[in-house]
């Protein structure tokens, strides 16, 4: 009787893990790059390949560098918020085109419009593998001395907006 109690104690155990795991927001994963520098990048624009663009360029002002890509369908829910903060320009939007096709990046901002500033093309990644992007839409807060003050995973909502991203925008503005 001993030797069917075991696994199916261990057995329970793991269901107890996996319950409370699934159980957490993944979007409440903290990033270890809060209060620090931003990675240094400086890469081609998206839709000059003759330009370029590094977070080095932003310095002096507070940015949000938003994280997307034509085949991300959060990217295209959340679009639409970033329209409007474009045109209500409140604070600047960089874009970070992740792991895209070049074409397929400037036709889908034509389309849907373009709310940033400028667009970095991250064809292969590497940028947004140093901010720690483990999916796309992630946009960043970062203020006028290029330090990362706020991470928010998946698409930003209008309260995401208005209680946390553009209070922590006003706020660093004033330092």
């Amino acid at each position: 009787m001993l030797r069917f109690l075991v696994p199916l104690g261990i057995f329970a155990a793991l269901v107890a893990f996996l319950w409370v795991g699934l159980g957490k927001d993944p979007s409440l994963v903290p990033s270890p790059l809060i209060g620090k520098p931003a990675p240094a990048f400086r890469v081609v624009q998206l839709h000059d390949p003759n330009s370029q663009i590094g977070n080095a360029d932003m310095l002096g002002k507070v940015w949000l560098l938003n994280v997307w890509a034509s085949w991300c369908a959060s990217c295209r829910h959340e679009h639409p918020l970033f329209m409007e903060l474009a045109r209500a320009r409140l604070v600047p939007i960089y874009g970070l085109n992740y792991k895209d096709k070049r074409e397929d990046g400037v036709n889908w901002l034509s389309q849907l419009g373009d709310p940033y500033v400028v667009s970095a093309f991250d064809a292969d990644g590497r940028v947004g593998i140093d901010y720690g992007v483990y999916g796309v839409p992630e946009t960043y807060v970062i203020d006028r001395q290029g330090i990362i003050r706020y991470k928010h995973v998946g698409p930003v909502t209008m309260e995401a907006l208005q209680t946390k991203i553009l209070p922590l925008v006003k706020e660093l503005e004033k330092i």
